[in-house]
């Protein structure tokens, strides 16, 4: 399956998350990341959309919901993993209503929360992969062993409970 991609059109789905992706995701729709100069847009109908994005882990309770807007969206498309949560390794993904996080995702943004700079350098790195020789999908992760983000990013207003606890120790 390949796909060139110019624009890529985003479906936001809160699986279950304590909102603090959430919180960087509209981030990097203010001013100072802007991602739409970029091609990228978040879209209210699975229907126009060309991307899956999932924060927080699934829940029992979401998980129908979010096969149902997956199964929505038109072919080719992609499933992206916007947190620690999402991904399957974060603090609530082990919980009892939990499923855990996204089954085989194209493009896991790693964090809690992660970065708005670096969630905008992953996505417009597959963006570019796919631009300029249209390669078939590859798994790409924002873990270390990774460069980071040229643009220095501000500082989220706020502190996950995971991180002041990490920096306690």
């Amino acid at each position: 399956m390949i796909k060139h991609v110019r624009t890529l059109q985003i479906r936001h789905v809160d699986a279950g998350s304590c909102n603090g992706c959430e919180q960087e995701l509209i981030a990097l729709t203010n001013r100072y990341y802007d991602i739409q100069k970029h091609g990228i847009d978040i879209v209210a109908s699975p229907r126009h959309a060309d991307a899956l994005l999932v924060t927080g882990p699934i829940t029992d309770t979401m998980a129908r919901a979010v096969e149902k807007v997956w199964d929505a969206i038109p072919r080719p498309s992609i499933r992206i993993a916007f947190g620690d949560c999402s991904s399957g390794c974060g603090p609530f993904g082990e919980a009892y209503a939990s499923r855990a996080g996204l089954d085989n995702p194209d493009i896991e943004i790693l964090g809690c929360p992660p970065n708005p700079a670096q969630a905008l350098w992953v996505i417009k790195k597959w963006m570019d992969a796919h631009r300029i020789n249209g390669r078939r999908y590859e798994k790409i992760e924002s873990g270390r062993g990774q460069r980071e983000p040229t643009s220095p990013a501000p500082k989220p207003f706020y502190m996950s409970w995971a991180k002041a606890r990490r920096d306690e120790t």
